[in-house]
């Protein structure tokens, strides 16, 4: 397994859960202050995935005994991998600035029970770069298992103590966080809990039965990607003889904030991802390499580093980790 941690000593404009970029371009520094909010830099994407290769691999793991091992397990295990091979995507913007997330923290939503009057909860999971779908699964069930045992920890405190607080107090207190946060001094406790202060949010309307939809990302705290995907749906295809034949698919969508990196990259890691997913086998296996985010440091003024781009060649990126 690679070794994923790299210890970096603190340095001016460093977060407790970011580093700072250093070595951007002039339109990287000035854009977060044309798009002040993450709702202004908001950027839509949809898309479909072939699932046939997917459903033989869950099917496969739950005869090991994986246990309601499905899709999300799948796709969180594919994001890990583009972020292991594209890390720019664990970035977010704060302050005014774009920082390079220390880990890779996943926010999503589950309900206690599957009914109407059931309330919903905000999972807070940590994962690193190198973990196979075993790895992502044992956690995930494990913090489940943890709500179900505990329901009333977690977010769910920090949540109940604001509950209590007259309207003008609340908003006073929003405020206060937010204002703690954009200068980097909101205490690491609050952060840990917080769902908003992640890497990418993640949530199924499969399990509704209906379509994906375009979820915005919060204002608040600091996730930059929020990915939606819905119910599995059929469709009939001709083959090359004429022949008729039913493929299965899923619909699902991003919604992303465009400061932490360009259009070309996001695009990048999305056909990286697309490409992993037509491999789920390689889920089971660690990525050989795990790359970190070039800009972190300032390009060298010899030169030696001054070629390194926001965009790494999307192929040889997937090379050096994937195969």
């Amino acid at each position: 397994m690679p070794d994923t941690k790299k210890k970096r000593r603190w340095r001016p404009g460093d977060r407790k859960d970011g580093w700072l970029l250093r070595g951007t371009s002039p339109m990287e520094r000035v854009s977060p202050f044309i798009m002040k909010k993450r709702s202004d830099a908001q950027n839509y994407f949809r898309d479909s995935l072939e699932i046939t290769e997917i459903e033989k691999y869950i099917k496969r793991k739950r005869e090991e005994g994986l246990k309601g091992f499905g899709l999300m397990h799948v796709l969180l295990t594919c994001y890990l991998r583009a972020v292991a091979a594209m890390p720019a995507v664990n970035r977010f913007c704060v302050g005014h600035r774009v920082y390079a997330r220390k880990d890779i923290q996943v926010s999503l939503v589950i309900k206690r029970e599957m009914t109407l009057s059931s309330p919903d909860t905000a999972l807070k999971l940590h994962f690193r770069p190198d973990f196979t779908a075993e790895d992502v699964y044992a956690t995930v069930s494990k913090a489940i298992d943890d709500y179900r045992n505990d329901p009333g920890g977690g977010f769910d405190s920090a949540a109940k103590i604001l509950n209590f607080m007259p309207r003008f107090l609340l908003k006073f207190a929003v405020w206060f966080l937010g204002l703690l946060d954009y200068f980097g001094l909101l205490p690491k406790v609050l952060t840990d809990l917080s769902p908003f202060h992640a890497s990418f949010f993640i949530t199924s309307m499969g399990s509704l039965g209906i379509p994906p939809i375009f979820h915005h990302v919060y204002d608040f705290g600091n996730v930059p990607l929020f990915m939606s995907f819905g119910a599995k749906r059929q469709r009939y295809e001709l083959n090359r003889d004429g022949s008729v034949r039913t493929v299965r698919y899923i619909d699902y969508t991003f919604v992303m904030d465009e400061r932490v990196c360009d259009g070309y990259y996001f695009a990048s890691a999305a056909k990286l991802m697309q490409r992993t997913l037509k491999r789920p086998d390689d889920l089971d296996r660690p990525p050989k390499r795990v790359l970190e985010d070039p800009k972190i440091d300032k390009p060298k003024k010899n030169g030696k580093d001054g070629g390194r781009t926001d965009a790494p060649d999307t192929e040889a990126a997937a090379s050096a980790v994937l195969d």
